[in-house]
């Protein structure tokens, strides 16, 4: 399965697109400098019930946006 193909299913399941994980990551304070991958895999396992696969990927995406370093 591609990355994009993992952001799709994501967005089916959620109802939120990558875009807006992304500013609600921010809104969190999740994407502050030293904040660890844990605290944003437990926000999204809880909150809209990923595993951690899909999780991680959303990590990802902030990563590859830059806003978490």
């Amino acid at each position: 399965m591609t990355f994009a193909a993992y952001l799709t299913n994501i967005e089916k399941q959620t109802g939120v697109s990558p875009d807006e994980f992304v500013r609600l990551a921010r809104a969190r304070g999740l994407t502050a400098p030293g904040t660890r991958a844990t605290a944003i895999t437990d926000w999204l396992k809880s909150e809209y019930g990923l595993g951690h696969g899909h999780a991680m990927a959303i990590v990802k995406l902030l990563k590859d946006r830059g806003v978490l370093t």
